[in-house]
């Protein structure tokens, strides 16, 4: 194994001819061909359930066509399992990195290689740092992948791929769950590696991030290929590329605020690796507050603490304008009182796989369940007017599993309780496309308009100043007080972020 240096090594034309795969009566893809020269970083955009992931793994060996071929510098190949596909020069980085968070990150690094039952641990761990320096990542090889952030196990993934070979690049949902720098810091690496000959294909439902890096852009919706730009593109023209339609996003509106359902005070948490100290902050009923920060700066801590997931080591917390003390109590007890909290993890920590649309309804809807047998026709009637109500794409019968990014979180908001106080969410809009992003928003506004107050955890920085009233920034433990949504810009969330532009906030103590 040896790290590649040049250009001419890296260097691979992709073409697919009539690419077909259909799971039961479903055509995931339908008669796909396109053409992706090298030195090219390729836009795949589509609406959730397009195809394109689909596309993708049939391209990285972890499906197989039923239909058409793949060729590498004009050779038909046959792909089959990704051990194939990185032979053949195509490394895939998925959305959540495959790595294995126990390890090294030199263990990690090596993982895949030919090296045999004992690999040359020290020959790796030098070619680890020629690559890592040549891309200016600071990744030290002897730290733990569990102590990474999202952004540096994607740098660490592409080492690997770059390592194993890979002269194709496929990125699915690349952006999902990084800060703005680590964002800048993967499309460099991204345009340094097509200057120097790789093939990129980039998948993505953000048109703002296919418009800024990519060459050019191909457009896939149900199944089928519709068409590719180049620059200069047209945002309006890919949209209804995207759907077929028309999309009009809602102008933005200020809710006249009510009562106070939140009231925190000098709140201090401690975590795993971070330590908040004195946080105070009032939240009123249909107001929307934004929490912003790199991974792991303190934003979930606080987060769980609001829902009472986490508890404090000092402090208060108080719900309704009476204010209840909340402090020490479990989230059973919290929502009792009107909280919900939505995790980012769906499928992880908020559905239960295996279980049915209708199942899950019949668990959300105990108090309207009553009896000790299930009563069928009334849970089949609930379920039929939330998935019409929520506009889900699914049947009552349909494994939770199976549905799509987009119409997990439909049916995360269609279990909401109702009515409710206080929404807390983590990501509300992560992997969703365009369409869907403006969906939930619009039914989480909908519930600010019924008494509601909104706080969340975005990475996407468009999303935080797009639907926040104040946003709240987190770095390394420190707490922005509460800021106006409307006097901030990208340029300014993103240097506090990155923990730039604090002096002003030095003297002052974080309240609302």
């Amino acid at each position: 194994m040896h790290v590649l240096c040049t250009k001419e090594k890296y260097e691979m034309q992709i073409e697919l001819r009539g690419i077909t795969k259909c799971f039961g009566t479903l055509r995931a893809n339908d008669n796909i061909s396109l053409v992706v020269p090298s030195s090219t970083i390729q836009g795949i955009l589509g609406e959730n359930g397009a195809g394109k992931s689909t596309l993708m793994k049939i391209l990285s060996g972890y499906y197989t066509p039923d239909g058409g071929e793949i060729l590498l510098d004009g050779k038909p190949v046959h792909i089959d399992a990704p051990a194939d596909a990185i032979r053949a020069g195509i490394g895939m980085l998925h959305q959540d990195p495959l790595d294995f968070p126990p390890l090294k990150v030199i263990d990690d690094f090596i993982l895949g290689s030919s090296g045999g039952v004992l690999p040359n641990r020290r020959g790796a761990l030098k070619e680890f740092r020629e690559l890592a320096e040549r891309f200016d990542f600071a990744i030290d090889p002897e730290a733990f992948v569990d102590s990474l952030t999202v952004g540096e196990r994607q740098q660490l993934e592409i080492l690997r791929l770059l390592w194993l070979g890979a002269k194709v690049l496929i990125l699915d949902e690349p952006t999902t769950g990084i800060s703005l720098p680590q964002k800048e810091k993967l499309f460099a690496t991204l345009k340094k590696l097509a200057r120097e000959g790789m093939t990129v294909l980039f998948v993505s439902h953000k048109l703002e991030d296919v418009e800024t890096l990519c060459n050019a852009a191909s457009v896939l919706r149900q199944g089928k290929l519709i068409g590719t730009v180049k620059p200069p593109f047209d945002t309006k023209a890919l949209v209804e590329m995207m759907f077929g339609k028309e999309v009009e996003i809602e102008s933005k509106t200020k809710l006249d605020l009510g009562q106070k359902v939140l009231h925190a005070r000098n709140i201090q948490l401690e975590g795993v690796r971070i330590n908040i100290k004195g946080v105070d902050l009032d939240v009123r009923a249909g107001e929307v507050i934004g929490l912003a920060g790199m991974e792991g700066s303190g934003q979930t801590l606080f987060l769980n603490a609001c829902a009472g997931l986490t508890q404090p080591v000092g402090g208060q917390f108080c719900l309704d304008e009476e204010e209840r003390d909340m402090t020490g109590r479990t989230y059973h007890d919290f929502q009792k009182y009107g909280v919900a909290y939505l995790p980012a993890a769906r499928l992880e920590q908020a559905l239960v796989p295996g279980l049915t649309l209708e199942e899950h309804f019949v668990l959300a809807e105990q108090e309207n369940m009553k009896g000790f047998f299930i009563d069928h026709k009334k849970a089949a009637q609930i379920t039929k007017e939330r998935i019409d109500l929520y506009n889900i794409k699914g049947r009552p019968d349909s494994p939770i599993e199976s549905l799509s990014g987009g119409n997990q979180q439909r049916a995360l908001l269609a279990l909401l309780k109702d009515p409710l106080k206080l929404i807390l969410i983590e990501h509300p809009t992560r992997g969703l496309d365009y369409e869907s992003t403006i969906y939930v928003w619009r039914k989480l506004k909908e519930r600010c308009a019924k008494g509601a107050a909104i706080i969340f955890i975005s990475s996407d920085l468009e999303e935080i100043l797009t639907y926040s009233d104040r946003v709240m920034v987190f770095f390394a433990g420190k707490v922005t007080p509460p800021l106006d949504a409307s006097n901030l810009t990208v340029e300014r969330l993103g240097k506090l972020i990155g923990g730039k532009d604090w002096d002003e906030f030095a003297e002052e103590k974080t309240y609302a």
